[in-house]
């Protein structure tokens, strides 16, 4: 594999390369269409490893590509060790593997460790074999309360809406008991009580591993283990109401770090720097710094980030905070901007801030500016990639893609749709399938002659967002992406290391990097004057004489 951590004058690594990556993430069932089928798939992956190699990332990171009924767009995974045939086969997965590595890109699948889908052989077990089976054990079965036990063992509530159990039918035909689901009721939580549970996903990481992946992304990372009594929440779930540490009834457990531990030596026991990256969303810094203590996981991404608006003083309050942190465990920050989660940032930055607390839904208000967000969306880029330690980009991300908020909706397959009464849109409108080539749909997704149309319908104006539109256009956010991520790698001063800040006025973020690098970041709705350079390395957006226009960023060389 063609390495490409971070060199010293010497040649040799200075850092292990998961400490400073920019990590591409690849919702599979949108990134290419190999087959023509109108989903994306391993095929289209490999397809596209050239463009990947060239926008100058170190690794991707692949959403579910296991065995599924979707679902949950295969967060419910019914066989951990084979790939969905939706997507290939395992066969397929291998030779990616050693594709990318080829490329000198790493690859990192995704692990879903809080649940099974409800058609996996567990789960199956479990309810063909009743009450009190050591089948019902791996995962979180109790007796109702009330009268016949006809109401849920406690008022939590699934992440979708509605309640977390659901009530199952015992083998006798008679009205039994029922089963936990903080997601969709095909997805039923894990007993991580369980040894038989534990020691599943050790074997299921080291079968991966012995396959050459290069780490995992852990989902849900922070809702492994549940308080045994199973208490009622005293709360409702985003109410704003904050639990003392460690003592949420299912999420963010204090126990839930003896598991990584255990995981993180499976890690080590392999050569090549293999890497875990949590998304664990918790209350403050300091409980995300307890995943990525020494013998821990080794990333987490940072949601703070993500959910900041652009404001200086917001963002550096986040960004110090998180450094801060970090810093205390010897931890390196993992900044993101989007994911397949959360609605796109060029249509977050286009609207008015809102209140958006961790593990909600970001819900959007005011009318939408898209030009004001692009220019927000490409200044924000160069000041993520400018920060020090490891970023994800995700796919589209480097298009300037925005949110689709018109799918219709007969077209939504997001859970949250239905279970919220179909109130909540839901995630789909930022899982639409990309753009590649052409003037219409479907952009050169699909492969093949007449390839069937994408799973989700793509908005005719993308065909100025295509790859091969903007590709060689000096302009364009893929060329800024593509010239910001070739100089983060090559500039001594970037990726993992020191930041020093330097006061530059209300609305503008300004620090420097040793040796000469500078980033200068406005958000305010006034031009700025620029700080005094050797010249300018990269700036987001055209720049005034001797100005900088707001919501623009530059890196300075000093």
């Amino acid at each position: 594999m063609q390495q490409q951590s971070r060199t010293g004058s010497t040649g040799e690594a200075t850092a292990p390369w998961w400490r400073d990556a920019v990590i591409y993430q690849v919702y599979i069932r949108s990134f290419a269409d190999g087959d023509g089928d109108g989903m994306g798939d391993v095929a289209g992956i490999r397809s596209r490893l050239p463009y990947l190699r060239d926008l100058g990332v170190d690794a991707i990171w692949i959403n579910p590509w296991y065995v599924s009924p979707q679902a949950d767009a295969g967060y419910d995974v019914a066989d951990f060790r084979d790939i969905d045939p939706r997507f290939g086969t395992l066969a397929d997965a291998e030779r990616l593997i050693d594709e990318a590595h080829r490329h000198g890109i790493r690859v990192i699948p995704d692990i879903v460790p809080n649940h099974t889908s409800d058609q996996h052989e567990w789960f199956r077990a479990a309810l063909a074999a009743g009450p009190g089976s050591p089948e019902r054990q791996r995962y979180v079965f109790r007796p109702g309360r009330g009268p016949g036990g006809t109401q849920p063992p406690n008022n939590w509530i699934s992440n979708f809406g509605g309640s977390a159990w659901t009530r199952v039918t015992e083998p006798d035909g008679s009205a039994g008991e029922w089963y936990l689901h903080l997601f969709a009721p095909e997805q039923p939580d894990l007993n991580w009580a369980d040894p038989q549970v534990r020691e599943e996903f050790e074997s299921i990481l080291r079968f991966w591993f012995d396959r050459g992946v290069d780490g995992f992304r852990i989902d849900v990372a922070h809702g492994l283990v549940k308080d045994p009594e199973l208490p009622d929440a005293l709360a409702p779930q985003g109410s704003g109401y904050v639990y003392p540490d460690g003592e949420h009834p299912h999420w963010d457990r204090d126990e839930v770090h003896e598991i990584y531990r255990r995981w993180r030596s499976i890690a080590d026991s392999y050569p090549g720097e293999r890497k875990f990256v949590a998304e664990a969303w918790t209350d403050t810094p300091r409980r995300l710094a307890n995943y990525v203590r020494e013998g821990g996981l080794h990333t987490a991404f940072n949601f703070d980030f993500l959910q900041c608006p652009w404001d200086a003083a917001r963002l550096r309050e986040v960004i110090d905070r998180t450094t801060d942190s970090l810093a205390d465990v010897g931890a390196p920050a993992t900044w993101v901007l989007s994911n397949h989660d959360v609605v796109r940032h060029v249509t977050r930055y286009g609207r008015p801030p809102v209140d958006w607390r961790p593990g909600t839904l970001f819900r959007s208000h005011g009318s939408l500016d898209l030009e004001l967000g692009t220019r927000r969306a490409r200044a924000a880029a160069l000041l993520m990639l400018s920060l020090p330690g490891g970023a994800y980009v995700y796919q589209g991300e480097e298009l300037g893609l925005p949110e689709v908020e018109d799918l219709p909706e007969e077209l939504l397959q997001d859970p949250t749709w239905e279970r919220s009464g179909r109130t909540e849109r839901g995630r789909d409108g930022c899982r639409v399938p990309i753009p590649w080539s052409g003037t219409r749909s479907p952009f050169g997704f699909s492969a093949g002659d007449g390839p069937a149309q994408p799973w989700l319908p793509q908005p005719e104006g993308w065909k100025d967002l295509t790859a091969q539109a903007q590709q060689g256009d000096p302009n364009s956010m893929l060329e800024l992406y593509r010239s910001a991520l070739h100089i983060r790698r090559d500039h001594p001063a970037l990726g993992e290391g020191d930041l020093h800040w330097e006061d530059a006025g209300d609305g503008v973020l300004s620090f420097r990097r040793t040796p000469g690098f500078r980033c200068v970041s406005n958000t305010s709705g006034q031009p700025e004057q620029l700080p005094p350079h050797n010249g300018v390395l990269l700036a987001s957006g055209p720049l005034d004489d001797g100005l900088l226009p707001p919501d623009t960023t530059v890196w300075l060389q000093l």
